[in-house]
C-alpha cells in the first residue's frame, strides 16, 4: 500500500493518504477512486456543499467499520482550507470546514468522508438558514421501505 499520492485539483495540491486503501470491500473501490468520483461529480456535489460549514462524518476504515463525527476542523490542514466558527446554545463553539472548491471536496474525501454533511447555513450568514435538510437514515430494524411510507 502506497504511502501517499499528491493530487492536483484546481491548481491546488492534495496529498492523499494511502490512496489504495479499500474503502468498499465488496467492489474492492479504494480512497482514490472515491476522490476520483468525488472529483467527476464535483460540479453538483459542491451545489449541495460549496460555502456551507460542514460536520466530517469519518469512514477512517472504509465503510465496513463505524464512522465518527468531527465537528472541529483538524488543526493540521492546508492554508486554503476554510473554517466557520460555530458558536452552540451550550456556550460551546467550534471552527468547522467550509469546503468551497474540488480541492476541499477531495480534501474532506480523504479525511474519510463518504458522505457529506453540511450545515444548512452559509459560512458568510451563520444566523440565518437558508435551507431545510431532512436526514431520512435508517436505523437498526427499519428499511427503506418503512421510511418511504
Amino acid at each position: 500500500m502506497s504511502r501517499s499520492q499528491v493530487v492536483e485539483v484546481a491548481g491546488r495540491e492534495v496529498t492523499v493518504t494511502n490512496p489504495d486503501r479499500v474503502i468498499f470491500p465488496e467492489a474492492g473501490h479504494t480512497k482514490l477512486d472515491l476522490i476520483r468520483y468525488y472529483l467527476d461529480v464535483a460540479e453538483g456535489a459542491l451545489r449541495g456543499v460549496a460555502g456551507r460549514p460542514m460536520i466530517l462524518k469519518r469512514f477512517v476504515r472504509g465503510i465496513g467499520e463505524e464512522a465518527f463525527f468531527q465537528k472541529r476542523a483538524p488543526a493540521k490542514r492546508p492554508d486554503w482550507i476554510e473554517v466557520a466558527t460555530l458558536r452552540y446554545r451550550s456556550g460551546v463553539s467550534a471552527d468547522e470546514v467550509v469546503v468551497r472548491d474540488a480541492a476541499g471536496l477531495a480534501w474532506v474525501v480523504n479525511l474519510g468522508c463518504i458522505d457529506l454533511n453540511p450545515h444548512p447555513v452559509r459560512a458568510e450568514d451563520l444566523d440565518h438558514p437558508d435551507e431545510l435538510r431532512i436526514d431520512l437514515d435508517p436505523v437498526p430494524g427499519v428499511d427503506w421501505k418503512q421510511i418511504i411510507d
